[in-house]
């Protein structure tokens, strides 16, 4: 029969979860820097367009994602004893 060697995985399920942290924390801040549609195509909503949320939180969340993700990506497993 075949003597196939299993290759171990790359990622454990750590890493995998970090990952999925990442992705939740990128989609918030994606997710509060949307919107912003008024009613009445004519109105400019200042206040809204340029809100802190907009131009300060969200990109953060989105930048602090994205070291989550790579944090997870070089994440070494912990050695089993």
């Amino acid at each position: 029969m075949s003597d196939k060697q299993a290759t171990p995985s790359m990622f454990t399920k750590e890493n995998y979860l970090w990952m999925l942290v990442g992705i939740v924390v990128i989609a918030i801040g994606m997710f509060l820097m949307s919107g912003g549609k008024s009613t009445d195509p004519a109105v400019f909503n200042e206040k809204e367009v340029y809100s802190s949320t907009r131009i300060t939180v969200a990109p953060i969340l989105i930048l602090a994602g994205l070291v989550i993700e790579i944090f997870a990506i070089f994440k070494k497993p912990k050695a089993a004893n």
